[in-house]
Formats: C-alpha cells, sequence, structure tokens
C-alpha cells in the first residue's frame, strides 16, 4: 500500500510537472528520489521467488509526511517575460494561475452528505467576521418591488420573495479625513464583498467602508482626500520626496487621489471624477492596476481584471487593496430553496415552454427547432450580438477588453 501510495505521488509529480511546463509554468521542488535518500529495508525470505522478484523498496511513514510537505510547498516559478506583455500584465496573469491552481484560499464548509442538498452545499468560512448585528443608525429598511416598476409590471424576471435586509450605508466618498480604527469585519447580505466598521479617532464617528483583503479589526486605515496632514510632513523632514511619501500613505485600506498613488499599484473603489464616489472594482475580489499617469491630460490611465484599459481623472480618489471575499465564487447554495432565501426565483428554459411563450418552446420533445438562442422578445442572446449603438460609445475606453475564443 505504501509503494502504491509513493508511486502515485512521484507520478503526481511529473505529469504536474510536464504539464505546467507546457503551459508557460514549472514546479520546484526539492524532493529527493527514493534511490538518494531511502533507508535499506529487509527482504522477506520466506517469500516465494516470484513474490521476491516483483517485491521492492517502499518508503516509511516519515518519507511519506516528508513528501506531503514538499508537496504543499510548491513554488510556481514563471518562464521569462513574453515581449508583448507588460510587467503589470504578467504579474495580473499569475495571480490569476495561481488562483487556477490552488482554487481557494480558505477552508469551505462541507457538511456531512446525508441528503443532496448538503451534498453539493459549500460555503466559505471566514472566522474573523462579526456574528452580531450592524449598527442600526447605519442602515436603511429595503422595500421589496420583487422586478416590478412603478406600473406594477414585471420589468425584471426571477425576482421575489426572500428574506428580510437592511441595506447598510456604504462611504463611497471617504471624505472624512483622519486616521480612523477598524473596529470589525461584517458581512453584507447587500453585496458580494465583507464591510469594515471604522471609527474615526478624533470624533468617535462610526462608518461603513469597503473591507479589502487582509483587513482585521484594530488595524488604521486613512483618507487622503484633502492631501497629506501635517504630523506627515514633519516625519518627512519638512521634504516632499514620492518615495518617502509613499512608504507612509501606501498602505491597504486608504484612500487617496490617484495623482499619490505609486505606478503598478492594486486599487479599488476607484472613482472617475474628482468630487464623485468610487464607481469601479467594488464587488468581490475585483481590483484594477494604475497603469500610468498622463499630468499634461490630467488624466490616468487604469487596467481592469477583464483586460480594459480606460481614461479616469488624475484627481479621482482610489482605495489600496483588493477587494475582500475573493472566495464568493467558489460558493454553492446546494439546493433551490437557499436561492429563495435570497430572492431568486427559478428560472424555466425556453425550450420547455409553449410556442406561445418564447420562440424556442413547442414542438415534439426538447428540440430548439434549429433557431438562434434569443430572448423571449426576440433579441439575440449569443454570437456576440451588440446592443450599444451610436450615441451610448464610452470615450474613456482606451482598449475593450479581450472578447472571443482567442481572448
Amino acid at each position: 500500500m505504501s509503494l502504491r501510495l509513493f508511486g502515485l505521488a512521484r507520478s503526481t509529480i511529473s505529469v504536474a510537472s510536464r504539464h505546467r511546463t507546457a503551459t508557460g509554468i514549472r514546479f520546484s521542488s526539492t524532493t529527493p528520489s527514493p534511490e538518494e535518500n531511502s533507508d535499506p529495508v529487509a527482504v522477506d525470505q520466506s517469500a516465494g521467488s516470484k513474490r521476491k522478484s516483483t517485491r521492492s523498496e517502499f518508503a516509511d511513514s516519515a518519507q511519506s509526511n516528508q513528501l506531503q510537505e514538499e508537496l504543499n510547498k510548491l513554488e510556481i516559478v514563471p518562464f521569462g517575460q513574453r515581449s508583448n506583455l507588460t510587467e503589470l500584465e504578467e504579474q495580473d496573469n499569475e495571480m490569476k494561475r495561481q488562483l487556477k491552481l490552488f482554487k481557494t484560499a480558505v477552508k469551505m464548509k462541507s457538511p456531512k452528505p446525508i441528503s443532496p442538498s448538503l451534498r453539493w452545499y459549500k460555503w466559505p468560512i471566514y472566522p474573523y467576521l462579526h456574528k452580531g448585528k450592524p449598527v442600526k443608525e447605519l442602515t436603511v429598511p429595503r422595500k421589496k418591488h420583487s422586478g416590478r416598476n412603478h406600473h406594477g409590471l414585471i420589468t425584471v424576471r426571477h425576482q421575489g420573495g426572500g428574506a428580510k435586509r437592511r441595506i447598510r450605508l456604504i462611504d463611497f466618498f471617504r471624505l472624512d479625513g483622519g486616521v480612523h480604527e477598524v473596529v470589525r469585519i461584517e458581512y453584507d447580505p447587500n453585496r458580494s464583498s465583507h464591510i469594515a466598521l471604522v471609527k474615526n479617532e478624533e470624533t468617535s464617528a462610526l462608518s461603513y467602508i469597503l473591507a479589502c483583503v487582509g483587513l482585521r479589526a484594530g488595524d488604521k486605515v486613512e483618507s487622503f482626500r484633502d492631501g497629506i496632514p501635517q504630523r506627515i510632513i514633519d516625519k518627512m523632514g519638512g521634504e516632499n520626496d514620492p518615495g518617502i511619501l509613499a512608504t507612509h500613505i501606501a498602505k491597504k485600506g486608504n484612500c487617496m487621489p490617484l495623482s499619490m498613488i505609486p505606478l503598478g499599484s492594486i486599487i479599488h473603489n476607484i472613482g472617475v471624477s474628482k468630487i464623485g464616489p468610487g464607481k469601479l472594482c467594488r464587488a468581490a475580489g475585483t481590483y484594477g492596476r494604475l497603469h500610468e499617469k498622463l499630468p499634461e491630460k490630467k488624466k490616468a490611465v487604469i487596467r481592469l481584471q477583464s483586460g480594459e484599459y480606460r481614461y479616469v481623472a488624475l484627481d479621482a480618489c482610489a482605495t489600496l487593496g483588493m477587494v475582500s471575499n475573493p472566495d464568493h465564487q467558489h460558493r454553492s447554495f446546494g439546493k433551490a430553496g437557499r436561492s429563495r432565501h435570497f430572492g431568486i426565483r427559478p428560472r424555466v428554459r425556453g425550450v420547455a415552454m409553449n410556442k406561445v411563450d418564447h420562440p424556442l418552446g413547442g414542438g415534439r420533445g426538447k428540440s430548439k427547432g434549429n433557431k438562434v438562442p434569443q430572448s423571449p422578445w426576440g433579441t439575440p442572446s449569443k454570437s456576440g450580438y451588440k446592443t450599444r449603438r451610436g450615441k451610448n460609445i464610452n470615450h474613456n475606453k482606451i482598449r475593450d477588453r479581450p472578447r472571443g475564443k482567442n481572448k
């Protein structure tokens, strides 16, 4: 049994090495071979000649534990940079490769599968989340509309029901300066990311902000939207050195104009104008990179996760770091009832409807009749059909995100 396990582990390393080498990644490991670091094992003399010829040395439990530790310490070493990609794009691609290899960075709640709903139920576990209620003064009731407009007609399908919620008032402006201490990290049912309750050390005012990855209770965050405070200038000896300034202010959770953020930094909650709130990269696990600064145009170039490059105002503000809860995509409800708790109603396929209800409905069997996939009102839903027309063109977009099979 030990021989089979050791041979399987060796074959796993070799197959993984060949596969990652073909895709531009190789594994570097210091796992010794069994010939170099194996102890002599006594051969059973009572065994027959046929058994002696097929029997070989195997690793003991200590070697198996050492092999498992080495497998856990596998390092991903990228090959030389491609000439048509910048250094920032290589860093983003490397981060995506690591996420695909390791799948998830947190433990997933997976109960004993005594029922089909528990078998497929998976949920990320965050022990640092606050288990109590939110601050009521920072919440407002949420009135449900179930996808209806002011005429009572359904404008958004598959919505209705669900548990009661209160909307958390998130500070996307970060206008309040000064040092803020993180009181706790909370779950927000209205968004995919977590939120942080912060307290102003001078006024003791409480507010909610988006929590970034690594932000915990007791950390200090600050907003430099109104400029650099005098205490930081005194620490620098009265000199305005960008490198020294970055060491004091470039910390996760700090909000500042893009003109003060170092190039290549990971940012989120990115504003578009000088006085506006953060509008880009607010979902769980999202981030952007500050690609270039253009003082003559008073604009900055940022790269989004989709590969899109776009202009934003150079004096617009952004927050350093990546949005929290990056493992939100790995969760699984396990049953339809949990979707109903979130206010999501069932989606009926077009081919399962009658001919009067959908262009793909009707007929004998479940065939769609060689028709193009489309909505109930005849609008094509695939094949790259574009719905944006002339006057709605975004002029701040420099390069669109990659589309199609070769993206």
